[in-house]
């Protein structure tokens, strides 16, 4: 049944706003006047672009990744409680806070009203919800314990925010020092350092080494800042351009992968995740070719995206999992080694786990390491050019005071 948005002016003055189900705006309108409501506008709620048409410029999404994590987890608990996913979804709709999430979980419920499947429903808006959550609520769907398939479905998206949240938080304080830094920095250059050479430009006397450094590089920023800001600029918009590319994401995410520091992260944080959706999808009964085309549309790095899918590629022709994700050296072995651990003992979504779990706390520790390191350096490294720009300013009042005297 459509869903529609209304605006309508209530007897007390009031203006109440809302959604409701109606088979035309027509009737939607009536249901209004029953409700002592005067309608002044009555629109029916589109339905969200599929997977791949992205949210329209300045608008916002109906559900954000953390307002979908726990969106999942109040609905986990509706349908685990018994209630009827038809009434869940009613609750949910009448709780939402925001119009777009209550016009979304409305328009989810007319669709489940309309007798097609929850999974279904939820694929037509696919810039919110990805695949593998689909994947995971259809198979919930097809054995009957959809309840118990999303409680684990909240599990995972609560873990996978958890270390994302951990990951940021480490990178935010060296990000804010740096960014603090350079402004600085670019104040002294560019206002305290020429009044130091406005002061000693009558002066014959020779400046200091250090000081004529300084203003050269004063100077540099003044006369050609701009030109590196328009030139940075256009650079930004011919990476942005590149980026469209896949062939250009896929060299930049394989050299980035080879980083010392940085590479080592970012393939443990993909097998990570890798590993959990993996886990999930199997552990929820979705067959493994599936399971492993959904895990792989979950990586982020498009250089392991397709080592993931040369994997899926070898199980298809009949290679255990285990020895496809061996012959992939960029995916960690310890991946490897609790995927044949679990195809040796039938336990293979459990030893996925175990080892998304371990990778994702090696992420989180050498994150926190990584930062714990560069924290100090940073503050040692502003400090040092803090110092030299005060020294190239007070070296020759110093020679000044000691002409005097």
């Amino acid at each position: 049944m459509p869903v529609f948005s209304f605006e309508a002016l209530a007897a007390n003055g009031q203006t109440q706003t809302g959604v409701l189900e109606a088979d035309s705006a027509r009737a939607a309108r009536t249901q209004l006047r029953t409700q002592a409501l005067v309608p002044i506008r009555v629109e029916p709620v589109a339905a969200a672009p599929a997977q791949g048409g992205g949210t329209r410029w300045g608008q916002r999404r109906a559900l954000n990744t953390a307002a979908l994590t726990l969106w999942t987890r109040q609905l986990a608990g509706l349908v685990a409680a018994g209630l009827p996913l038809e009434r869940a979804l009613a609750n949910l709709a009448d709780e939402a806070e925001r119009p777009q999430e209550r016009a979304l979980v409305s328009v989810l419920r007319a669709e489940v009203n309309g007798g097609s499947p929850f999974a279904r429903a939820l694929a037509q808006h696919g810039d919110i919800f990805p695949p593998m959550y689909v994947a995971v609520v259809g198979a919930g769907e097809q054995s009957g314990q959809l309840g118990t398939v999303l409680e684990r479905l909240a599990d995972d998206l609560e873990a996978q925010q958890a270390l994302r949240a951990k990951l940021l938080g480490a990178a935010l304080y060296p990000a804010i020092v740096s960014l603090v830094a350079v402004v600085i920095v670019l104040f002294l250059l560019t206002y305290v350092v020429p009044q130091v050479a406005n002061v000693f430009a009558s002066s014959k006397r020779a400046l200091p080494t250090l000081t004529v450094v300084m203003l050269a590089i004063s100077s540099a920023v003044r006369q050609w800042g701009w030109v590196a800001l328009i030139a940075l600029f256009i650079t930004a918009i011919g990476v942005r351009i590149a980026w469209a590319r896949d062939s250009f994401r896929l060299k930049v995410d394989a050299a980035w992968l080879r980083l010392p520091i940085l590479g080592r992260l970012s393939r443990s944080y993909n097998a990570a995740r890798f590993g959990s959706t993996l886990a999930l999808l199997a552990q929820a009964g979705v067959p493994i070719l599936r399971a492993l085309q959904t895990a792989a549309e979950t990586l982020s790095n498009r250089a392991l995206r397709a080592d993931a899918l040369d994997a899926l590629v070898l199980v298809r022709e009949g290679a255990p999992l285990a020895v496809a994700l061996a012959q992939k050296k960029r995916f960690p072995p310890l991946l490897a080694m609790f995927a044949r651990l679990g195809e040796q003992t039938g336990q293979l979504p459990t030893m996925l786990q175990r080892a998304a779990s371990q990778l994702g706390s090696e992420v989180q520790r050498r994150a926190m390491q990584l930062a714990t390191l560069l924290e100090p350096l940073l503050i040692v490294a502003m400090g040092a050019l803090v110092m030299l720009i005060v020294l190239a300013v007070l070296m020759p009042i110093i020679q000044l005071n000691q002409l005097v005297r």
